[in-house]
């Protein structure tokens, strides 16, 4: 079990270092994307529960 667990944390450390990590720039155009894409969404849902609160409130 004891060498189990030391090859699995050796393969972790050698998958690691194959990742290729973003760089600064790709990591802020991704952020930019990923708030943009959630103040969008945002805004839907609101509009969204506004006319199905108003529907509900011409029903009842």
């Amino acid at each position: 079990m004891k060498d189990k667990i030391k090859k699995f944390f050796e393969d972790v450390v050698k998958e690691m270092k194959k990742v290729t990590w973003p760089t600064k720039a790709e990591l802020m155009e991704s952020t930019k994307v990923v708030i943009i894409v959630c103040l969008i969404l945002a805004g839907f849902t609101y509009v969204i529960d506004m006319i199905i609160n108003q529907v509900f409130k011409g029903i009842f």
